[in-house]
């Protein structure tokens, strides 16, 4: 009952802080992209946490926590907040001032690279039974290697820097993908400090990056 009410909160807290981050900006409610976004970002999440909450209810509390204890990784999460707000609120802000206007195509096209990116995320999840939000090795964890893992050592951040990016462009704002671009440094200095402690601390880890040679995008980082 605990997690229950705990993952409940949580969601529709952030239902809440998302539209108000969108709509507010924007000055109305009636704006297409925006309901679009709410709900391929909404609407997979409940159907996601339903799952964990029935068939992997570790997992979902290990994905509730948000506490991160080293200070390389606070320092990242506050840019990426930091980042996701700004964007959002631009994002608004262009559709109330017609700033200007992509392809009415874009954001359906975006929509659909968004939900790619929300599908690699679950299969991460289904994959890895050690994956918490915040960097830390656990009790008996071992190196997850096969799936989307032998392809990069990264997937899940290989997802969310497609759904990332994807996310402005379904709100129509080219000026709000530029500021989003900037996530792709921060996740790479989450990844670089997040190696630095599996390699010293998670057995196995080291020859796993001798195996797999890409972090993020394959032929590429």
């Amino acid at each position: 009952m605990k997690l229950l009410i705990s993952a409940l909160t949580k969601y529709v807290a952030g239902v809440v802080l998302f539209g108000a981050l969108i709509f507010a900006p924007a000055g109305t409610l009636n704006w297409l992209n925006g309901w679009l976004m709410m709900g391929i970002l909404f609407i997979p999440m409940l159907i996601m946490g339903i799952v964990m909450f029935c068939s992997a209810p570790e997992l979902l509390t290990k994905r509730i926590k948000n506490k991160e204890e080293r200070t390389t990784q606070k320092g990242v999460v506050a840019l990426s907040g930091l980042l996701f707000i700004v964007s959002l609120i631009v994002a608004g802000l262009n559709y109330r001032y017609h700033w200007h206007a992509l392809p009415t195509i874009l954001p359906y096209i975006s929509s659909i690279i968004f939900l790619i990116g929300y599908a690699l995320y679950a299969e991460v999840m289904r994959e890895n039974a050690w994956l918490s939000r915040t960097i830390e090795v656990q009790d008996n964890q071992s190196v997850v290697s096969t799936g989307l893992y032998g392809i990069v050592r990264h997937p899940m951040y290989m997802a969310t820097v497609l759904m990332y990016l994807a996310m402005p462009l379904v709100l129509g704002s080219l000026i709000a993908f530029v500021i989003m671009m900037l996530y792709i440094p921060i996740i790479i200095r989450r990844i670089n400090d997040e190696e630095q402690l599996l390699r010293t601390q998670l057995k196995g880890y080291s020859e796993y990056c001798q195996k797999v040679r890409w972090r993020l995008i394959p032929f590429i980082y």
